[in-house]
């Protein structure tokens, strides 16, 4: 049934959802990828879509920017939708000195300056669904895509005072920063759920490098496909 911030009907949602932050990112994936793209939910502006890829139903639902926009989206569609996958497809601030633009991450791990995951009772260690995991290692050789897997760092400030985040996190190996993927892993634990996030590289923080508008959204595509791929393959 529709909740505070999702009007979709009952049904509406696949079982496994790709969860783009930004609203326009969801629409690019139902024109761009899914046959038969349905809207399915626009409350606030933040659209959802239910189509096929290749033959497969998923759905894409936006999750806005940051921890508590996202999980308020995760909460609703898992405990109302019947929603059980979430693969949240985004880009990264890069930390670590060697890693490149354009490459995608799997997070393989998250660590937060937020305490959402201890406030729900997530455990202290977030991670992804290792059989999830495991598909996009395994997709993603089989079509060649270059994937790089490691910890990222979900933070609540988009503008940090200094650098010292990025200094403590690269140190320990942290590969890059986004705002949702704790949030994500801490629910999807909570809630029994599958979750994995997917990041392409697109601003490198030590180098001061950046994308361009075209290779932003030609190697986000590579992405969006690489997620598609493995939420139809498990």
């Amino acid at each position: 049934m529709p909740t505070p911030h999702i009007n979709a009907a009952d049904g509406a949602f696949a079982e496994t959802v790709l969860m783009p932050g930004d609203p326009r990112r969801a629409t690019h994936i139902a024109e761009r990828f899914l046959s038969n793209a349905e809207l399915v939910t626009d409350v606030r502006g933040t659209l959802g879509y239910t189509g096929a890829f290749e033959g497969t139903v998923v759905s894409v639902m936006a999750s806005g920017m940051g921890m508590p926009s996202a999980a308020i989206y995760i909460t609703e569609l898992l405990r109302a939708y019947g929603v059980r996958r979430i693969i949240r497809v985004g880009t990264a601030g890069v930390y670590a000195p060697d890693l490149a633009l354009r490459q995608i991450v799997a997070a393989t791990g998250a660590v937060t300056n937020s305490n959402l995951p201890q406030i729900i009772g997530a455990p202290e260690t977030l991670a992804p669904s290792p059989e999830l995991l495991a598909t996009a290692e395994r997709v993603a050789a089989e079509t060649g895509v270059g994937l790089e897997t490691g910890t990222v760092f979900t933070s609540d400030i988009f503008y940090e005072p200094n650098d010292d985040a990025r200094h403590e996190h690269t140190a320990n190996g942290v590969l890059c920063v986004e705002m949702e993927t704790a949030a994500l892993y801490a629910i999807a634990s909570v809630e029994g759920a599958e979750a994995l996030t997917l990041l392409t590289m697109t601003d490198h923080l030590v180098t001061g490098e950046h994308l361009s508008s075209e290779e932003r959204q030609l190697t986000v595509d590579e992405m969006l496909e690489l997620g598609l791929r493995t939420a139809i393959a498990g």
